[in-house]
């Protein structure tokens, strides 16, 4: 069934909550745990589930994505009808961009008629999990559905985040609200709620009626929480589908997270160095395709007055040298340098960072290419912090690409 689904991955939004990670690259593309990008995530779900015919609708800053997607992506035959193609807005019905992830779709309709498709799997692109996308699509087909929506279940106190809905004895959903600024519970279960991941799959007749019809609306966002699901919930056979399933013995897919703001983004990449995390890179069935760059290993080396270096708990990227520095509970990612005498603690440093002696970082994003002045202190002095680098919600200190010290 896989076989006769095309996939588009929705990846054009700007990002702006990750400022300024996303101030030079797609959201997609910003990387994530010492060596992946975003969407690797997305990508290899649908490597693992068979589904190889992928349009990723891009928008906004898509440089970095294109590049990593031809160096790490071009792996699938196009003689055997595979591909991974960016489509970025062509305005082939008006002088727009895209407006909405409806209005994304409908400005693509001729790759969908074309494709000879009769399903369509409409994924996001910036969410950090595991899913089989097979399970999802056979689910669809069994019940015979117009339109089926993957879901899971939060804390009630988190759903006016989400698409909140409620569903029969059979699965359909009979209720469907987008991020409510009072969301219903599952019944019985009065601190939880049922909402949407924000992946869909469409029998492909339905979703193209639907497109037209909404385009025709002036009252209409062109959105699938707010518009779409809605309505076809009153006219469509529309079911959700439950996510959860094991895969493997190492992990089960219980892990979902939107890492669209500064913290959530944090957060996520910390989970990756709990004693079991909850997301297992090192799960052999289920592997995390990316790029590799041609980097040697990682090493510690002593610094060369002797001092020793030490790793706590932290992930190296490929070429990271810690050159008689202290790294504790923190993501390095590649070609990373922490020279003689410095301390990062709970931070992600991206590509090609230098953290000069005697430094000391604490709660810190640093983004590509920032070298860290010998001696520098960043995450003691908020104030300080505050006048020189962004500060998220919950204290979290990005310093942009390439910043320079004064």
């Amino acid at each position: 069934m896989p076989d006769d689904t095309l996939t588009v991955l929705l990846a054009g939004g700007s990002g702006q909550r990750l400022q300024p990670l996303t101030a030079d690259r797609a959201k997609p593309a910003v990387p994530f745990g010492g060596k992946y990008r975003i969407i690797d995530f997305t990508l290899s779900n649908c490597l693992h589930s068979g589904v190889h015919r992928v349009l990723v609708l891009t928008q906004y800053k898509y440089h970095s994505l294109q590049k990593h997607l031809r160096d790490g992506w071009s792996i699938f035959n196009p003689e055997r009808g595979e591909y991974i193609t960016m489509v970025p807005p062509q305005m082939r019905d008006g002088a727009t961009w895209y407006s909405g992830t409806a209005d994304a779709i409908y400005q693509n309709l001729f790759l969908l008629e074309r494709s000879q498709a009769k399903k369509v799997l409409i994924l996001a692109a910036d969410h950090i999990y595991r899913m089989d996308y097979a399970a999802l699509i056979k689910a669809h087909h069994e019940k015979q559905a117009d339109l089926t929506v993957a879901c899971m279940v939060v804390p009630l106190h988190e759903a006016h985040a989400f698409g909140v809905m409620s569903i029969d004895d059979r699965k359909r959903i009979v209720e469907f609200q987008e991020k409510p600024s009072d969301p219903f519970p599952i019944p019985d279960t009065p601190d939880k709620a049922l909402v949407s991941m924000g992946i869909y799959i469409f029998s492909m007749n339905a979703l193209i009626s639907e497109l037209q019809a909404d385009h025709e609306r002036a009252d209409s966002s062109h959105d699938f929480g707010k518009d779409l699901i809605p309505r076809m919930i009153n006219t469509h056979k529309v079911f959700a589908y439950r996510f959860g399933g094991a895969k493997g013995r190492v992990t089960p897919d219980r892990y979902w997270r939107d890492v669209g703001t500064i913290d959530s983004y944090y957060d996520a990449n910390m989970d990756l160095l709990k004693p079991v995390p909850p997301l297992d890179l090192y799960q052999a069935d289920w592997a995390i395709r990316t790029y590799h760059s041609q980097s040697p290993p990682a090493r510690m080396v002593p610094s060369e007055s002797g001092m020793d270096g030490q790793l706590i708990n932290s992930i190296l990227g490929s070429g990271t040298v810690i050159l008689g520095g202290i790294v504790r509970h923190s993501v390095l990612s590649s070609r990373v340098r922490v020279e003689e005498g410095a301390i990062v603690e709970d931070s992600l440093l991206f590509d090609h960072v230098v953290v000069g002696s005697g430094a000391r970082l604490r709660h810190c994003i640093v983004d590509k290419g920032v070298k860290i002045p010998p001696g520098e202190h960043i995450g003691f002095d908020e104030a300080r912090d505050r006048e020189r680098f962004t500060l998220s919600k919950n204290g979290v200190i990005v310093i942009a690409k390439e910043y320079r010290f004064e």
